[in-house]
C-alpha cells in the first residue's frame, strides 16, 4: 500500500506530499488540474521512462518518492534476490531526473536498475488508464487472468522449468547432429593428420636437443681446432701452463724450507693446478669425443625438418603446440566414434522430458478449463448490472500445435452484448464503453487472487454516467474491502462513494502556473461533489444533491 508521494520540482509542481490512506480514495478535479502529472510521477517511480522534458526547473534535478507499507506482501526473497537492506514493514522507491538527462533510481537509499525498481513496482501497486484496456484483447493478458484465478503460478512455474529444459536438451540434440555430419565430413581429414603427428613420435624437449646436435655436428672440424689449441695452451711441454705452473710449484715447495711464509701461496698454487688439470683432462676428453659424422648431422637435419615442416603446416611455433594439436585430433575421432552413442542418449532424455512437460500441459489446461467456466459465469454476473443486460461472455480454451512458454493453450475472451449477436472475440465486437467495464470487473475479480496491495484507477469511468457509474464505484468500494483503491474521476457517483477525497487544481501567476492537491475537509468535499454535478456556480440545490450523495454513501458504510 502507497502511503506518501512526494514530488519536487515535476512538470508543473514545486513540491507536493500527498499522504495515502486505505481503502477507497478519489482526486478529482477539472481537465487540465494536473491528475496526470500526479500519476506521471506516481509512474516513474514505478520505473516508467524518464523525460527531461518533465522538470519544472531545468537546473535542479526532479525527485519523486514513494513510501510503501509492504508488511503483508512477503517481499523478502526480491530483497534477498537482489541484494538490497530489507526491512518488513516499510519500503521507499525514489526516482532522480537530473538536469543532463540522466536518471537515478533507488530502493531504501541503494542504487538500483530501472529494470529492478519496476520489477518491484509491478508488485506494490497497479495503474489501470483507459489505454490499458486494449489489453483485453491481448492474448497473453487473456491467458494471465485465467492463470491467476486458476491459482497456477507455482503449475506454470514448475511447467516452464521443465519446457525450458526440454527445448535445451533439443537444442543440444540439434548442435550435436550438426556436430555429427560436420565430424563425418571431416573425419578422413582428422584422421591423416592424426596418422602424421602420431608417424612422427614427437617427444617434448627433443628439438631442442637437436638443434643444439646440429650446430655442433656442422662446426666439428672448427670446433676440434680450436680445442687442439687451448689442449696446446694448457699442456704444451715448453709454454703450457699446466707443465709451468707444475715447475713453480715445485720450487716454491722446495723453496718453503728456507722460507716458510710462502706456504699460504704454495696451497694456493697447488689448488689452482689441481683445478687446471682437470680442465686440460677435460678438454682431451672433450677432442677425443667430438667427431666429423655426416651420416649423423643429416639424420639430425631430417628430424628436424620433420618438426619444422608439421609446425609450418599447422601454423604452431613449438612441440608443446604440436603434441596438444594431436591429442586435440584424438579427441575429435573419439568423439566422431562415439556420436551415435550420446544422439541415442540424447533421444532418450528428450522422451523422458517430454512426457514430463506433457504431464504438466495436462495439469494447465485442466486447471484453466475450470478456471475458465469460474470466470465466465462470474463476470456475466459482475458486468450485466452495469448496462449490459443480455452480455455473453465466455473463455474458449483450444489446443496449440505447439508448446510454447505458456503451455499448449490458446486463449480467447469472446463477448456478446446483444441477444441476436453471436460470441465473437471481444477486439472484434466490443466497444470503448464495454471494454471498460469488463475490464473493471475483471480487475475486481482478480483483485484477491493477485494480492495486490494498490490499484489505481485512471478515469476508467469515462462515457458512464447514472446507474452504471453508480455501480461501477461501488465495484472500485468493494475491491478497496481487501486493497487499497486511488481513482482518478470526474463522476460525482464515484467521488462521493470515496472514503478519503482529493482534489487537485491549477494556480496561475505573472510568471509561473503550478498544480496542487489537497485532501477535502467534510464542507471542502461537499462543494467539490456539488462542482461537479452543476459546473462551476455552487446552487443551493447543487450543493444539496451532494450532501444527498454523501449521506446515501455513508448509509450505505452504517453511518448515520
Amino acid at each position: 500500500m502507497i502511503k506518501k508521494l512526494s514530488i519536487r520540482n515535476y512538470t508543473l509542481i514545486d513540491e507536493l506530499n500527498i499522504e495515502f490512506n486505505s481503502g477507497f480514495s478519489v482526486i478529482t478535479g477539472e481537465t487540465g488540474a494536473g491528475k496526470s502529472i500526479i500519476l506521471g510521477a506516481l509512474s516513474l517511480i514505478l520505473g516508467q521512462r524518464a523525460d527531461l522534458k518533465s522538470l519544472k526547473r531545468t537546473d535542479e534535478k526532479s525527485v519523486i518518492e514513494g513510501l510503501f507499507d509492504i508488511s503483508s506482501y512477503h517481499l523478502q526473497s526480491f530483497f534477498e534476490e537482489n541484494e538490497l537492506d530489507y526491512d518488513a514493514k516499510e519500503c521507499i522507491l525514489r526516482r532522480e531526473i537530473l538536469p543532463s538527462g540522466k536518471s537515478r533510481a533507488f530502493i531504501n537509499d541503494t542504487p538500483v536498475s530501472v529494470t529492478q525498481l519496476k520489477s518491484l513496482g509491478e508488485q506494490l501497486i497497479d495503474i489501470h488508464s483507459q489505454h490499458q484496456n486494449l489489453l483485453l484483447a491481448d492474448s497473453h493478458f487473456q491467458l494471465r487472468v485465467v492463470d491467476t484465478m486458476a491459482g497456477n503460478f507455482s503449475l506454470l512455474s514448475d511447467y516452464q522449468r521443465e519446457y525450458r529444459s526440454w527445448h535445451e536438451l533439443l537444442r543440444e540434440y540439434a548442435r550435436l547432429q550438426d556436430e555429427n555430419r560436420l565430424g563425418r565430413e571431416e573425419e578422413d581429414y582428422l584422421r591423416y593428420q592424426l596418422f602424421q603427428l602420431e608417424e612422427a613420435q614427437l617427444k617434448e624437449g627433443e628439438q631442442e636437443e637437436l638443434e643444439v646436435e646440429q650446430q655442433t655436428l656442422q662446426h666439428a672440424e672448427e670446433i676440434k681446432g680450436e680445442l687442439a689449441a687451448i689442449q696446446g695452451y694448457l699442456h704444451g711441454e715448453e709454454t703450457g701452463v699446466v707443465p709451468l705452473l707444475n715447475a713453480a710449484l715445485s720450487k716454491m715447495k722446495s723453496l718453503s724450507r728456507l722460507y716458510p711464509e710462502i706456504d699460504e701461496l704454495v696451497g694456493r698454487i697447488e689448488s689452482d693446478y689441481i683445478d687446471l688439470k682437470d680442465i686440460a683432462s677435460s678438454v682431451d676428453h672433450s677432442q677425443d669425443s667430438l667427431s666429423v659424422d655426416p651420416d649423423r648431422l643429416s639424420w639430425v637435419e631430417n628430424r628436424l625438418d620433420i618438426y619444422y615442416s608439421l609446425q609450418q603446416k599447422h601454423r604452431v611455433s613449438t612441440t608443446v603446440e604440436l603434441l596438444a594439436l594431436r591429442d586435440s585430433f584424438a579427441d575429435k575421432l573419439t568423439r566422431i566414434e562415439n556420436y551415435d552413442e550420446e544422439l541415442s542418449e540424447l533421444r532418450r532424455k528428450i522422451e523422458v522430458q517430454e512426457r514430463r512437460v506433457s504431464e504438466l500441459v495436462g495439469k494447465l489446461s485442466s486447471e484453466r478449463r475450470k478456471a475458465a467456466d469460474q470466470i465466465s459465469r462470474t463476470l456475466t454476473e459482475r458486468v450485466k448490472p452495469l448496462g449490459m443486460p443480455n452480455l455473453r461472455f465466455e473463455i474458449e480454451i483450444s489446443p496449440r500445435q505447439q508448446y510454447d512458454e505458456n503451455g499448449g493453450d490458446i486463449i480467447r475472451f469472446l463477448f456478446s452484448a446483444n441477444k441476436n449477436q453471436p460470441l465473437q472475440s471481444v477486439s472484434e465486437v466490443a466497444s470503448g464503453g464495454e471494454i471498460s467495464r469488463l475490464m473493471l470487473s475483471l480487475k475486481a475479480l482478480i483483485a484477491h487472487a493477485m494480492a495486490l496491495p494498490s490499484i489505481v484507477f485512471d478515469e476508467v469511468d469515462t462515457g458512464v454516467s447514472g446507474e452504471i457509474a453508480d455501480k461501477m464505484a461501488g465495484i472500485m468500494r468493494e475491491m478497496a474491502e481487501c486493497m487499497q483503491v486511488i481513482s482518478i474521476t470526474h463522476l460525482p457517483q464515484v467521488a462521493s462513494l470515496g472514503q478519503t477525497h482529493y482534489r487537485v487544481y491549477k494556480s496561475d501567476t505573472e510568471t509561473s502556473t503550478a498544480t496542487h492537491l489537497i485532501k477535502l475537509s467534510e464542507k471542502e468535499r461537499i462543494e467539490e461533489i456539488a462542482r461537479m454535478l452543476s459546473g462551476s456556480s455552487l446552487t443551493a440545490a447543487a450543493l444539496d444533491n451532494a450532501r444527498e450523495l454523501l449521506k446515501r454513501n455513508d448509509l450505505k458504510d452504517g453511518k448515520k
